[in-house]
């Protein structure tokens, strides 16, 4: 039986970080060996695992991904809100090691991107599009990574035209994302509710069990789930 992956944890007192941790006990092919916040110093602790799962904030992307380089580990990186700088360190990091970058880890966000791709193509630019996305009300950025990502995805079917999100930030909603594609007497609607993180745990820990042995490059989790 081959031993489990070892998965160092960074931002593990966050909400997204106890989720990994509460889902990481129900996976035996996976263990956790060291949960740090944000304030931790990594110096040593990445030597000790297979892999770094890192959901804590966009300020400490660059030495996250500087410490799994310098030890050669894997990364799978769920922070957002990164500035263009902050993403050219992950670009720039995955010329040495393979790292999994994903604005949403749930099989159901990733099916949206598939879906919503799809439906722009089809029905063309007689379609208005409309973005709408809802998170809790401590959520710091906005719009969301994954309400991004959408907007990117979208844009690319229409010659790069910025579309326009719209954010709302209230109560403990865990992550609404919604396509409106409007045209004249009829309406089509792709929507996506997550009710609880564990979606978005599960989906980290397949990508960090998918990213140990992988070449060096940048993936997203339509790469891992193979969409």
């Amino acid at each position: 039986m081959n031993a489990p992956v070892r998965v160092l944890l960074i931002g593990a007192n966050g909400r997204m970080g106890k989720a990994i941790s509460a889902a990481a006990e129900a996976d035996s092919g996976l263990t956790i060996v060291a949960r740090i916040d944000r304030r931790d110093g990594l110096s040593g602790l990445t030597n000790t695992c297979d892999v770094v799962i890192d959901f804590s904030t966009a300020d400490a992307t660059a030495a996250v991904c500087q410490a799994c380089a310098e030890h050669d580990r894997p990364l799978v990186l769920g922070t957002t809100g990164h500035t263009a700088a902050q993403k050219d360190s992950v670009t720039e990091t995955a010329e040495k090691i393979p790292i999994v970058f994903a604005a949403n880890f749930s099989l159901g966000v990733n099916a949206l991107f598939v879906l919503a791709r799809r439906a722009a193509i089809l029905l063309g630019e007689d379609f208005d599009v409309e973005i709408i996305e809802s998170h809790h009300r401590t959520k710091k950025d906005a719009p969301s990574g994954t309400a991004k990502k959408l907007a990117e995805i979208l844009a690319e079917t229409r010659g790069g035209k910025e579309l326009p999100i719209h954010s709302v930030r209230a109560g403990d909603i865990v992550g609404d994302h919604e396509v409106i594609f409007a045209g004249r007497g009829e309406r089509l609607e792709l929507t996506h509710r997550a009710s609880s993180r564990e979606t978005f745990a599960r989906g980290a820990l397949r990508a960090a069990h998918w990213v140990i042995g992988k070449p060096r490059g940048l993936y997203s989790m339509e790469n891992v789930l193979g969409l």
